[in-house]
């Protein structure tokens, strides 16, 4: 294994597998399965969740929420997936703290790097909720800041899709998958990965991407040893 320690980004909404909202039980165990196997070899995890299962501050405003409300909202529902995914890896065996960015013990410790490195340090999965705290950052940024705090070797970004695409693939049937790609490209031909904030920090801090299909059960396990299964963004 190349790396030594990485930061996971799992998305809501693959959360909520084929029922459109909520948690899929089915979804969340085999994130749990396929975590716990990773953790087995000694790789040290911290995990950040999007919260969009539940609400997506965003979305909130468009509808007439205050953003900052709607952002906070997201936050809690950040939480909520943090802790049903503790309780699944929990349930594998697999020792996991639940650290958040907003101070609400006992749900879960208030977040310090020194504590999350401690943790991982002693071999358990370190999940960490409630995005930076502030509104208007997304928890791509979070996991961005997260990743670059703890010294992570790689921000491993688990979505619905097996990598990045010259268009969406689900419109452009002539969209082409690079394998690997520099943030600078990823700057000139304009491509959607993730927002501008958290894809700057990591250039700026020598962080790379993988953008993979975690939905897949085993790929974690295949981009982790080395298999091109997904794209490589780095400077």
């Amino acid at each position: 294994m190349k790396y030594k320690r990485i930061l996971l980004k799992l998305s809501g909404e693959s959360l909520q597998g084929d029922a459109g909202y909520g948690i899929s039980t089915e979804r969340l165990n085999s994130y749990a399965v396929q975590i716990k196997a990773i953790a087995q070899t000694g790789v040290q995890i911290g995990i950040v969740i999007g919260g969009g299962n539940i609400f997506r501050g965003l979305q909130g405003a468009k509808r007439g929420f205050d953003r900052v409300k709607g952002d906070q909202m997201g936050m809690l529902a950040t939480i909520i997936n943090s802790l049903a995914l503790q309780s699944a890896l929990t349930a594998e065996g697999v020792r996991c703290k639940v650290l958040t960015s907003i101070r609400m013990e006992p749900i879960g410790e208030y977040y310090s790097k020194d504590k999350a490195v401690e943790y991982l340090e002693s071999g358990a999965v370190v999940i960490i909720g409630g995005g930076t705290s502030n509104p208007y950052f997304s928890t791509d940024s979070a996991s961005a800041l997260r990743g670059i705090e703890i010294e992570a070797d790689g921000f491993f970004k688990g979505t619905r899709v097996d990598g990045i695409y010259s268009a969406d693939p689900e419109k452009d049937p002539d969209a082409v998958k690079f394998d690997d790609i520099t943030f600078d490209e990823v700057y000139r031909r304009n491509l959607k990965i993730m927002d501008m904030t958290a894809f700057t920090l990591c250039k700026e801090n020598g962080l790379d991407i993988i953008v993979f299909d975690m939905d897949t059960e085993g790929n974690l396990q295949k981009v982790l040893a080395g298999e091109c299964i997904g794209t490589l963004v780095h400077n």
